[in-house]
C-alpha cells in the first residue's frame, strides 16, 4: 500500500517550465547588492639595532630598517540603502585603517565606517560615492521558519562572487560564541571563510541575515553555518543612522537559565523561561515590579527560552521603548511593562591616568557605573573602580594589571572611586596589598 501511495504522489515533469525551474532570476536580482570588504591596517615593525650601527649599517643600510607593513582582510558585505549603506561583521573590518568595497563588476569604492560592534559582530560602512546603489529591503526575520529556502552570497576564500542554496535549519541557536547575543539562524546553505558578512536572503529576494560563522573543524563548510537575524541588523542599522553608539537596554537585573528541576518545582512543562537572580535597587526591572525568582516567559509576545533570548528581545525592541513581558510569579502569570532605557553613568566615570611610585602607576581608571560595565563587557552590577588601560613598561604592567580588572581593596581600606584611589596613594606604606577581581575571581598581591 505504502508503495501505491508513493507511486501516485511522484510524477515526472509535466512540461519544460517545471524542467527549468532555478535560482538564476532571484539571483540577477539579489547579488548586485551583495559586495566584497576589503580591510587594510598599518602594522608596525621593530625597528632593528643595527641600523644606526657604524659598522653593520655600512654592509646592510636600509635593508636593517624594518618599514611598517600592511595587512588585509577579505569579506563580504550587503549594501541595505540606496544611499550606500553596507552592513558587515565587525570582525571583518575591526582595527582598519582603510575599508574599500567592490562590486562584482569591478567597481570599487571607498568607505566611511559609521559605527561597529564587537559585542553583536556587525559593522555599518557609508560607500563614498554617488549613488544610488542596488540595494536589498531587510524582511522580518521573525517570520522565518524552519525549513524555508535561502540563498547564501558572498565571496568565499577570495575567488569571487558565490552563491550557495539551502534550508533554514534551526533558529534561535544560541553558545555559537561569535557574540553575546547567542540568537542565531543555522542553515546548510554553504559558508566558509570570507562569506563573513554576506547575505542570507530568502526567496523574496529580502535579506534574512547576515552570515557570520560556521562550525567546522577543517575550516571549510559542513553544512552548518549561522547567520545574525535581520532583525537585529535592522535594530543596528537604526542607531547607525542616529548617529549613535548601538545600545543595549538596560534592565538592572541578572538572569538564569531554567534547570529540568527548577521548571518542575514551578510547575513548568519544560524548561523554559529567564530566571531572575538578582534585581538592582532602583532599576528598569525594580520599577516594573520585576522580583528575585520571577521567571520570564515572554516579551512582547515572543517566547523566551533562555537568557539569550531575552537579550536579544530586548536589544531588537531598542532603548526608547516600553516592552511588555510575561512573568511567572509562584503559580500566578502576570503581565508587566519594562521601561527600556539606556544604561545610566552613575556615578560619573571620573577617569584618571595613576602615576607615582605604586603598583597602580601606568593604569587609567574610570568609576564603574552601569554604563561603563555595559561598555567593558562587564556584569552591570558591579562598582568600584575599573582598570581601561595599562602604559607598557609601567609599574601597573609589571605587577600584572590588565584592562578591566576591578580594583578592589587597597592595604585594607575598600577602593571606592578614582578620586579616593588618588588620595590613597598620596600616602606612604612600608608594603602595598591590593585585591583585584579579574573575570570573576578575586586575587589579592603584596608588594614590599
Amino acid at each position: 500500500m505504502p508503495d501505491a501511495i508513493a507511486a501516485e504522489t511522484k510524477t515526472v515533469p509535466r512540461g519544460r517550465a517545471e524542467i527549468d525551474l532555478s535560482f538564476a532570476p532571484l539571483v540577477k536580482e539579489t547579488a548586485p547588492a551583495v559586495v566584497n570588504v576589503y580591510a587594510a591596517r598599518v602594522v608596525p615593525t621593530r625597528r632593528s639595532p643595527f641600523v644606526d650601527d657604524p659598522f653593520f649599517g655600512q654592509f646592510f643600510g636600509h635593508r636593517l630598517d624594518d618599514r611598517p607593513r600592511m595587512e588585509s582582510a577579505l569579506g563580504s558585505g550587503v549594501i541595505i540603502d540606496p544611499s550606500g549603506l553596507v552592513v558587515t561583521n565587525n570582525h571583518v573590518v575591526e582595527n582598519a585603517d582603510e575599508v574599500k568595497i567592490a562590486f562584482s563588476d569591478g567597481r570599487e569604492f571607498e568607505t566611511k565606517v559609521l559605527l561597529k560592534d564587537a559585542k553583536v559582530d556587525l559593522a555599518v560602512l557609508a560607500i563614498e560615492g554617488p549613488g544610488p546603489f542596488p540595494s536589498l529591503p531587510v524582511a522580518d526575520s521573525d517570520e522565518l521558519e524552519i525549513g524555508d529556502l535561502v540563498l547564501a552570497i558572498g565571496n568565499p576564500f577570495g575567488i569571487g562572487q558565490t552563491v550557495t542554496t539551502g534550508i533554514v535549519s534551526a533558529l534561535a541557536r544560541s553558545h555559537v560564541g561569535v557574540n553575546d547575543f547567542g540568537f542565531f539562524i543555522q542553515t546548510d546553505a554553504a559558508i566558509n571563510p570570507g562569506n563573513s558578512g554576506g547575505a542570507l536572503i530568502d526567496m523574496k529576494g529580502r535579506l534574512v541575515g547576515v552570515n557570520t560563522a560556521i562550525f567546522s573543524r577543517s575550516g571549510g563548510s559542513n553544512g552548518i553555518g549561522f547567520a545574525i537575524p535581520s532583525n537585529m541588523v535592522a535594530s543596528f542599522q537604526r542607531a547607525a543612522k542616529a548617529g549613535g553608539r548601538f545600545e543595549r537596554p538596560y534592565v538592572g537585573a541578572t538572569f538564569a537559565s531554567v534547570t529540568p528541576d527548577i521548571a518542575d518545582a514551578l510547575g513548568l512543562s519544560r524548561p523554559t523561561g529567564a530566571l531572575v537572580q538578582a534585581v538592582t535597587n532602583d532599576s528598569p526591572a525594580a520599577v516594573a515590579g520585576i522580583t528575585v525568582g520571577d521567571v520570564i516567559l515572554s516579551v512582547d509576545g515572543f517566547a523566551i527560552d533562555n537568557p539569550d533570548a531575552l537579550g536579544y528581545r530586548l536589544a531588537t525592541a531598542g532603548v526608547g521603548r516600553t516592552a511588555r513581558m510575561d512573568v511567572l510569579r509562584g503559580d500566578e502569570r502576570e503581565s508587566v511593562e519594562l521601561a527600556l532605557e539606556a544604561a545610566p553613568e552613575i556615578p560619573p566615570r571620573d577617569k584618571r591616568s595613576l602615576s607615582g611610585n605604586n603598583p597602580f602607576s601606568g593604569a587609567t581608571v574610570l568609576n564603574l557605573s552601569p554604563r561603563v560595565a555595559e561598555e567593558r563587557g562587564l556584569p552591570a552590577d558591579k562598582t568600584g573602580v575599573v582598570v581601561v588601560a595599562v602604559e607598557r613598561g609601567s609599574l601597573a604592567q609589571r605587577f600584572g594589571l590588565r584592562p578591566n580588572d576591578i580594583l578592589l581593596a587597597l592595604n585594607g581600606d575598600l577602593i571606592t572611586s578614582t578620586k579616593s584611589l588618588t588620595e590613597m596613594l598620596k600616602r606612604r606604606y612600608r608594603g602595598w596589598q591590593f585585591e583585584v577581581e579579574r573575570d570573576g575571581r578575586r586575587m589579592t598581591q603584596l608588594v614590599r
